[in-house]
């Protein structure tokens, strides 16, 4: 059999394509802000990981410039070798400073560092446990270790515990978790995980990729939120969301930072993060530090975003943070919304299978702390009018 058959066998996104409802690789013709021009239209956006509009804050675009006029557009060579600049030394402690962490090793995305983490982390004799909602690249970093995964239903702290029963007392044991969900926006219920680990000696990592500037002491992620700083052995999260810029990193103790950096595969053959790249993430963090309001603003634009949905009778995952979804259920009704909103000027995602069941699709609409009132209004007008008309029952 021809390895391409598979390829030639591929029609779904075609199919979208003839009915006009195809909903990706939009291009935008501007800055990553509040208001965009994607395709020759301006567009609310309410589809970023933005959440704190640092992508155009003057300083973090002077940052971005500065390091590339200084070192050059790349390192050419991983951290191991001739790769590491005193920008990303820099980068490393002062965010295991503002993290409360011992040690920081960065990645040069977020994505690799959940493989260079778990990977190097859990072997042949060891077990991961997830929280089936977890982001791809946890499952990714699960397959790239040699240990046993086991998957516990999403935020259901029984089966946690059934599956913490299934790993046996020889055996190390890390519990994964996204702070924030990704799709769903809630939080995840980390008090009773972390009471858990404790009962049966497992460790507990937080993906906070979504939760770093969002919620917690001036944006010091879901441990934080909880008062669980020294209770959560590991921190992953990423520079591409609030941080602005692109990489990732892991915060923990010195000597598993130590560990990680010298037995990471993903971490040991990467080139490191670009000289832009990273002063860009280190003049986001800065920014954060100096700006403790920034995460409040978030939090009061996305409770102000909800009520006005919930106002308009839209049935949305109700949680704390600047991720809402509204649920419009099949898979073509979302394509068909999200493409009418895209053409009346909003931009949102789509949530589709495998991230969401094949009856509950939704929207993801995100929240930036540079949005205003106005701009929320108008959006949720927009929103209302097009869902209500396509699901009238809602």
């Amino acid at each position: 059999m021809d390895l391409f058959e598979k390829c030639r066998n591929y029609t779904l996104a075609d199919e979208f394509r003839e009915k006009g409802i195809y909903p990706y690789f939009r291009a935008l013709e501007s800055r990553q802000d509040k208001e965009v021009i994607m395709e020759g239209k301006r567009r609310i956006m309410l589809g970023s990981n933005n959440y704190l509009g640092l992508t155009t804050c003057p300083e973090v675009v002077e940052a971005g410039i500065a390091a590339y006029e200084q070192y050059g557009s790349g390192c050419s060579g991983s951290r191991f070798l001739n790769g590491t600049l005193k920008l990303h030394l820099e980068l490393e402690a002062e965010l295991a400073a503002f993290l409360r962490k011992e040690a920081v090793v960065t990645f040069s995305t977020g994505f690799q560092s959940n493989l260079g983490i778990i990977s190097a982390l859990v072997g042949r004799t060891d077990y991961v446990i997830c929280d089936r909602e977890n982001h791809a690249s946890i499952y990714d970093g699960c397959r790239l270790s040699f240990g046993k995964m086991l998957r516990y239903r999403h935020s259901d702290m029984e089966d946690l515990e059934n599956c913490l029963k299934r790993v046996p007392e020889t055996a190390g044991c890390l519990i994964v978790t996204d702070g924030v969900f990704s799709m769903g926006g809630d939080i995840a219920r980390l008090p009773e995980i972390v009471d858990l680990a404790k009962k049966y000696g497992a460790r507990v990592m937080v993906d906070d990729a979504h939760g770093l500037g969002v919620i917690g002491e001036g944006g010091r992620g879901t441990a934080s939120h909880f008062g669980l700083e020294d209770e959560v052995d590991i921190y992953m999260g990423t520079f591409s969301k609030s941080l602005a810029s692109l990489g990732g990193y892991m915060a923990a103790s010195a000597k598993v930072v130590d560990y990680v950096r010298h037995n990471s595969r993903p971490f040991i053959f990467s080139a490191s993060i670009t000289p832009a790249s990273c002063a860009s993430a280190l003049a986001a963090l800065r920014h954060i530090e100096a700006h403790p309001e920034l995460p409040w603003r978030l939090a009061e634009l996305s409770a102000y975003a909800r009520r006005g949905l919930k106002e308009k009778g839209l049935k949305i995952i109700d949680s704390e943070t600047p991720i809402i979804p509204i649920f419009t259920y099949d898979m073509e009704t979302t394509l068909s919304i999200a493409a009418e909103l895209y053409d009346r000027g909003v931009y949102v995602n789509t949530v589709l299978p495998p991230a969401a069941p094949s009856d509950g699709c939704m929207l993801r609409t995100s929240y930036m702390a540079t949005l205003t009132e106005e701009l929320i209004d108008e959006a949720v007008e927009i929103i209302a009018d097009v869902v209500l008309r396509n699901i009238p029952n809602e």
